[in-house]
């Protein structure tokens, strides 16, 4: 079982395109997949699993009618969430980090804190959405808390595990595996930059609402057949 894996779930728009829809429908067919992978991904794959549901620029420039509808699939798979067995009956705690509270719909606000509060409880595993989220954005106000922290108390030193504590993700494992799909192998504004530091990358050319479990499989596949030398 692989600790902790990452998914940059890339190119529902492309997809939607390809298919003669609407860019919203690209975000549903996208959620779908997320579903299914939720469901099966803890039976023996992975104790950790963290998606980018949502970066700083797809929600500030973007149409606003394209965001009114990804948060309206955010409102109505959240939710949809809590009916989920295999979070309750897998024990999974569902995280979600970045700037949602800032901005995100009040009514969409309250609906992730009650899946955060209702799973808050299980630590079997956990279930991380990254909504609000850039990695530059996450870095730089890890730096600013550090600074701050630096002038109330000169004699601070700043360590890894510091800068660790400064993040969103403080209480995630690194990333071992990855994922992106949507057929642009590159990271984007800094993804989890200081936990993806030793992480293997799998790039697929698949558009994410065509990733399904086979696809998935393949990568934690290809994943195990490679070695972890963290610099030995």
């Amino acid at each position: 079982m692989i600790d902790h894996i990452a998914i940059i779930p890339d190119g529902n728009r492309r997809w939607a395109r390809a298919n003669g829809k609407a860019p919203e429908k690209g975000h549903l067919e996208g959620f779908e997949r997320t579903r299914e992978i939720i469901e099966k991904a803890f039976i023996g794959r992975v104790r950790n699993l963290t998606l980018w549901g949502a970066s700083l620029d797809n929600l500030v420039k973007r149409p606003e009618d394209e965001v009114k509808h990804l948060y309206g699939g955010f409102q109505k798979h959240l939710q949809n969430l809590l009916t989920y067995k295999e979070i309750h009956k897998q024990g999974i705690r569902v995280n979600i980090l970045g700037r949602w509270q800032e901005l995100f719909p009040e009514s969409l606000q309250k609906i992730i804190q009650k899946v955060i509060d209702t799973t808050q409880g299980y630590s079997n595993y956990t279930l991380n959405f990254l909504l609000g989220y850039n990695g530059d954005e996450e870095m730089l106000k890890a730096i600013q808390s550090i600074s701050e922290q630096k002038l109330q108390n000169p004699d601070l030193i700043v360590t890894p595990e510091l800068i660790k504590q400064s993040l969103y993700t403080k209480d995630l494992p690194p990333v071992d595996l990855l994922i992106r799909t949507g057929g642009e192998p590159h990271n984007s504004v800094g993804f989890m930059m200081w936990d993806t530091a030793n992480s293997q990358y799998y790039f697929t050319d698949m558009n994410y609402p065509d990733f399904g479990m086979t696809e998935f499989d393949a990568a934690i596949a290809e994943y195990k057949t490679r070695g972890q030398r963290r610099g030995k």
